[in-house]
């Protein structure tokens, strides 16, 4: 055919096995080998629900001791929290040491800066003098870990350190450090403040935040212009009590008094972090696949969120993690949010937050992430924001210097996900695999010192995710084998011009439509998808025009029995495989919708077989159109109206007949079809090229009159693109249209599948992606092997 089609090459037969079953979803069968597995599901799921109601963080040994050293305003003699003083006391491990226990080795700095801190505070009251004497045995037998480069650097260690051995001098503490050891310290102490003091906003953000390293040579009044409304000083309890010992502020001792009374005589090393953490939660259910369980509890955080959006709230707006997954979640859910709260974020500017002064790896991936989400034409800030984000990921995934809040690992791991596999070009299955794959078991991050918050990433995440993902999987292998039976029943298999890729076509489906009630928008997917592709290939050169008429004309009349009759084998296969599907679909739809559909289909298919006819007619007689006659044709010859159409009837909402034929929906169908046809004709112009075919590429080449190469078609193509799926995005994130929202997801998804089949070459012939279809298929999820990788 003269025109670009949809290629894909040869047959993916899935192999399937039997297994016997249990009930976890209501009219799903799974595994009924124990009968236990659905009551633990449940109490699962009770667990996490859980979480939703309290954030809790651990206690900071380090921050713990800088309050314990606040003395009173009436007497320099006594503490003003003694309660800290008791904490200090009774939580001393074993070796001599404080701080969060953790089996990573590289985190021997922040139990020597904790430690210390606890030192200090003992002897600024002089008690607790052989837990000083065992605390120190420990730093004498671990200073070397302060200079070591491998290990993980708690925030402002360089500083902090340093300053605190400064301070034992004042209060007469001997350490037992070898000068070699403090001067090595104090040099670096001496070198990163030099840095900072000519580092402009950014570095003045962050020597506030390390205050209480500095000291007497502090500014206070500068650090106390980062007070916030909640007399903290960034949410720190040890930067607060540093700035009270100093100041007497009124803010400062209300912020560290309700710390004291929430966490009983002990603080955590940052408050408060509840919206962070909730988000956080949000984020990774829906990462593992297992949000739907949880709809209610992400709706209220997620309407808190918005709440706190909107009154500028400024745990939010001061934190660009917080900012930029609040921002991406919330637009995301159809909440009305401007990205214009994010050009605090922009390259300029960013490096004048402490964030950006520090290089955030884990805030600058959240930003990339909340970048992808644009959805009007002029929004430039989410432009600039992907531009240097990008770049900056890219930069540290490649030097290997990323440290993160989580296992370097791990947040390689995700970046490298985020920059492959964009928001246009995801699958919630995919996603949930690889959230599985990476999972760490480590809810540990590091801040001034290392804390732990359940939210961040419970074992039963993993546990509720391994049995969800195992069980879709054995509803997929019975889906994939009814229609499996399905080819076969209507001779499918028997067209020798057809290109079979089954596997392919359910593989969408099931890794875009993940509830296990959608069965009939899955299996309706995949047929139309399989359907879509005989008639493809038939009115591409595997017909005569006297077929290809015969093929429109049964399908005008809708009667296989009728007068018009078969002109060839081929036709009567396809005829009737379409007649058959299509009123099997009409039966099904009947149920979710309460009306006949049948109308819509056929004239869906109608509209297809015409369309291509046309084309066909161009390829014959060698005409060239010009680009707009070839995209009014070329997005409706994409064959995705027959795909979306039926399984909009199987998704939950009630579509009227005007809903189906309102410029909304037609709107939704083109953006969607001209964006996946944009992408298709860039992967296949070099292969059509050589077959004398021409595309939207071939055709910008010759209106440029021989003046534009390929490459600024490229480029030009592209940008074409981008503008339809951000259209699109757009208009499926408005609220209060006339289609549903859960409608307008699918033409997302459905185009999202689409630039992931082409994102490396035409779709089908990928080695890369026929390995991730058997594994979504053939590879359950083993729970022992991922927890113990």
């Amino acid at each position: 055919m003269y025109l670009s089609r949809p290629t894909g090459v040869a047959r993916f037969a899935a192999s399937s096995s039997s297994s016997s079953s249990a009930s976890l979803f209501p009219g799903v069968d799974v595994d009924t080998t124990t009968k236990t597995g659905a009551l633990h599901f449940e109490e699962t799921k009770e667990r996490i629900k859980k979480l939703f109601d309290k954030v809790e963080l651990s206690v900071s040994a380090y921050d713990t001791a800088w309050v314990a050293m606040v003395p009173s305003p009436n007497s320099l003699n006594q503490p003003l929290f003694p309660e800290c003083i008791n904490w200090v006391l009774d939580s001393q491990h074993a070796d001599g040491s404080w701080g969060l226990l953790h089996d990573d080795q590289l985190l021997m700095k922040a139990n020597l800066l904790s430690t210390l801190a606890c030192v200090l505070t003992l002897k600024r009251w002089n008690i607790g003098h052989d837990h000083m004497s065992k605390a120190l045995d420990f730093i004498k037998s671990n200073i070397a870990s302060a200079t070591d480069e491998n290990q993980r650097s708690p925030v402002g260690f360089d500083i902090i350190f340093p300053g605190m051995i400064e301070y034992a001098k004042d209060l007469n503490l001997n350490l037992p450090l070898a000068p070699t050891n403090v001067d090595a310290l104090v040099r670096k102490k001496e070198l990163e403040l030099r840095s900072c003091r000519s580092n402009s906003e950014g570095g003045k953000a962050y020597l506030a935040y390390v205050s209480e390293g500095i000291g007497k040579l502090q500014d206070w009044d500068m650090v106390m212009q980062y007070q916030r409304k909640n007399g903290s000083l960034f949410n720190s309890p040890s930067t607060t009590a540093a700035a009270f010992m100093h100041r007497n502020d009124d803010g400062c001792f209300d912020y560290l008094r309700s710390l004291l009374q929430k966490f009983d005589g002990s603080v955590p090393t940052i408050y408060p972090l509840d919206i962070y953490a909730r988000l956080h939660m949000v984020d990774s259910l829906q990462k593992f696949g297992i949000a739907r369980h949880f709809k209610e509890e992400i709706r209220s955080v997620l309407d808190e969120t918005y709440r706190c959006w909107m009154q500028g709230e400024e745990n939010i707006f001061l934190d660009a993690s917080t900012c930029a997954m609040a921002f991406r979640m919330l637009r995301v859910e159809g909440y009305d949010v401007s990205s214009d709260q994010l050009t605090q974020f922009s390259e300029d500017l960013f490096p004048n937050c402490l964030g950006g002064y520090l290089k955030d790896f884990g805030a600058s991936l959240e930003l990339y992430k909340a970048s992808q989400i644009i959805t009007h034409p002029d929004e430039s800030v989410l432009e600039n924001i992907n531009s240097w984000t990008s770049r900056f990921l890219k930069h540290g995934l490649s030097s290997d210097s990323v440290w993160s809040d989580r296992t370097d690992s791990v947040v390689k791991q995700e970046a490298v996900n985020a920059l492959e596999f964009p928001y246009n070009a995801t699958l919630e299955r995919l996603i949930s695999k690889r959230a599985m794959e990476s999972y760490s078991g480590d809810i540990v991050r590091i801040s001034k010192s290392p804390y732990a918050c359940l939210n961040f990433g419970h074992q039963d995440f993993l546990e509720l995710a391994v049995v969800d993902f195992n069980t879709l999987q054995r509803i997929h292998l019975k889906e994939l084998e009814e229609l499996q039976r399905w080819v076969v029943e209507n001779k499918l298999d028997e067209l020798k011009f057809f290109r079979l890729h089954l596997g392919y076509c359910y593989f969408a489906a099931a890794a875009t439509l993940t509830d296990p009630e959608l069965h009939d928008a899955r299996i309706a997917w995949a047929q139309n998808g399989v359907l879509t592709t005989v008639v493809d290939d038939f009115y591409d050169g595997g017909g005569s025009e006297e077929e290809l008429d015969n093929l429109i004309e049964l399908v005008e009349k809708w009667d296989p029995d009728g007068e018009v009759g078969y002109c060839s084998k081929n036709v009567e296969i396809v005829f009737l495989a379409l007649h058959s599907t299509v009123c099997e679909i009409g039966r099904r739809a009947l149920v979710w919708q309460g009306r006949s559909v049948m109308r819509n289909v056929i004239d869906g298919w109608l509209a297809l077989l015409k369309v291509m006819r046309r084309e066909a007619e161009w390829s014959t007689n060698k005409v060239v159109p010009s680009m707009g006659e070839y995209m009014e044709q070329a997005h409706v010859s994409f064959a995705l109206g027959p795909i979306i159409l039926p399984m909009l009837f199987f998704v939950g909402p009630k579509l009227s007949e005007e809903m189906i034929g309102s410029c909304e929906y037609q709107k939704l169908y083109k953006l969607m079809s001209t964006a996946g046809r944009l992408k298709n004709d860039i992967r296949s112009f070099d292969r059509e090229s050589k077959e004398g075919k021409l595309n939207s590429l071939s055709l910008w080449m010759i209106d440029g009159g021989g003046n534009v190469t390929k490459e600024e078609a490229i480029e030009a193509i592209k940008g074409d693109f981008e503008r339809a799926i951000r259209e699109l995005l757009g208009l499926v994130l408005q609220e209060n249209t006339t289609i549903p929202r859960a409608c307008k997801d699918l033409f997302w998804k459905l185009m999202s599948i689409v630039n992931l089949f082409y994102m490396e070459d035409d779709g089908y012939t990928s080695n890369r992606l026929m390995n991730t279809v058997k594994a979504m298929f053939e590879q359950p999820m083993d729970l022992d092997a991922l927890l113990n990788k």
